[in-house]
């Protein structure tokens, strides 16, 4: 049996490009555990979760990243979202506006676009904007990295939603020479190895085994493997910190009508409820 839930990065030690290459099981069950999604959304989602831990993975930095796509005018999908950290712990969530039976990107976006945000340990946050005006969201991410850091990318993402299984791949070029052509060829040989991945073999076949089958005639270094876990960052303080902003008065009327408060997230639909007992010694701390 293939190790799951893994994401590998690697460099060619000949070739002026890296790979990474992700395998997920458990961490999209887990995703997808509660919610009753359209088989398209399903899909989408299980793409989005693989490209957000590829990209990750390519930033190289410690923190937190967000990518979602936010749909368009009256499209089924009003936003679809994957929040997750550098160290590939993952929640994703879909917010829909109408039943639908697409499964095509911009059936079920509209003319949307990709908002990525990253909120580093250390530094300054950032969030770049993309249109989707690719066909599919692998071609969308190869546009962010073309436009965002002019380094020619491509990203392969597969779901195989009987399995429920995500993974996906990707070779992006390294700058590392003056020769350009050098690197250009290199990066085209090794999307072209690439590109014959098959989806029997990403969701079956352990990293190393497909890796050498991908690319025997190259000096493949991987690096360790990480860990891709689902990790939903709800809990009871912060839901408790989100009441206390209602302010006291709104608190009270609450109270008095409906005995407690709850909130739900929306990512793993943990309901916390909060009664007055609970809330009174912040009733008189929050501002009116």
């Amino acid at each position: 049996m293939p190790t799951q839930d893994v994401l590998n990065r690697y460099l060619f030690d000949d070739k002026h490009a890296r790979g990474e290459l992700v395998q997920i099981h458990q961490a999209y069950q887990d995703i997808l555990a509660n919610h009753d999604y359209p088989a398209g959304v399903k899909t989408l989602l299980g793409e989005l979760l693989a490209a957000t831990c590829l990209l990750t993975a390519t930033l190289k930095f410690e923190g937190e990243i967000a990518v979602q796509l936010q749909g368009a005018g009256d499209a089924p999908i009003n936003y679809i979202a994957i929040n997750g950290n550098d160290q590939q712990e993952m929640r994703g969530v879909a917010k829909l506006q109408a039943e639908t039976q697409a499964t095509a990107l911009h059936e079920l976006i509209g003319k949307g676009i990709m908002v990525i945000t990253i909120r580093p340990n250390k530094g300054e946050p950032y969030q770049g904007v993309v249109p989707l005006e690719q066909p599919t969201l692998a071609e969308c991410l190869a546009h962010y990295f073309e436009t965002s850091d002019q380094i020619p990318t491509t990203v392969w993402l597969f779901t195989d939603l009987a399995a429920q299984k995500a993974a996906g791949s990707l070779v992006q070029l390294l700058p590392d020479s003056d020769d350009k052509a050098k690197q250009h060829e290199d990066y085209e040989h090794l999307c072209h190895l690439t590109s014959t991945i098959k989806t029997e073999e990403i969701f079956n076949l352990p990293a190393q085994e497909l890796l050498h089958r991908l690319y025997h005639e190259e000096a493949v270094r991987i690096f360790e493997p990480q860990q891709v876990t689902y990790r939903c960052s709800c809990s009871q303080e912060k839901c408790l910190n989100a009441i206390t902003q209602l302010g006291s008065a709104e608190i009270k009327d609450i109270l008095a009508e409906q005995g407690s408060i709850s909130m739900t997230c929306d990512y793993c639909l943990t309901t916390y409820a909060f009664d007055e007992q609970q809330l009174s010694p912040y009733i008189s701390e929050v501002k009116h």
